[in-house]
């Protein structure tokens, strides 16, 4: 999918992961308590290298409550933000790693929260199936045996 298309699912996809973990959706056995809050920071550092005021106070999970809480008070000038940084093929921001293009850091998230919704959505037609959790199957259990 191009970028576009991750911009313009973005915030259907933060709300499809909100909804599942509103619902009971137990995401321990995948790397989403570690994943997603690492990943609404650094979305979160993106944006306020390009001029937006978010500030995070909480860890884990919530993190993305937050953050959705934040979005949804600035949708407008986030959205207007995000296709500015879209455009832009020269702006750059300093990470631990090094210079990266703002672009490709904002297309990076936005993939992760698309691929994350995906992920969730699956996970919860499997817990309506009631298909067995990871950590019970064979797969699973060999991990954790290890």
């Amino acid at each position: 999918m191009e970028a576009s298309g991750y911009y313009q699912q973005f915030e259907r996809n933060v709300e499809i992961i909100l909804d599942a973990l509103q619902a009971g959706l137990d995401v321990r056995a995948t790397a989403l308590p570690t994943s997603l809050p690492l990943e609404v920071y650094v979305l979160c550092e993106v944006l306020n290298q390009a001029g937006a005021q978010y500030r995070l106070t909480t860890e884990g999970l919530e993190r993305l409550r937050e953050f959705h809480q934040q979005y949804m008070q600035h949708e407008s000038e986030t959205e207007s933000l995000m296709r500015r940084i879209l455009d832009d093929k020269k702006s750059m921001m300093r990470t631990p790693e090094g210079r990266v293009l703002t672009k490709e850091m904002l297309i990076r998230r936005l993939e992760f929260f698309n691929e994350t919704a995906r992920l969730v959505n699956v996970m919860r037609i499997q817990q309506a199936l009631g298909s067995p959790p990871q950590t019970r199957s064979g797969i699973g259990a060999a991990l954790q045996k290890g």
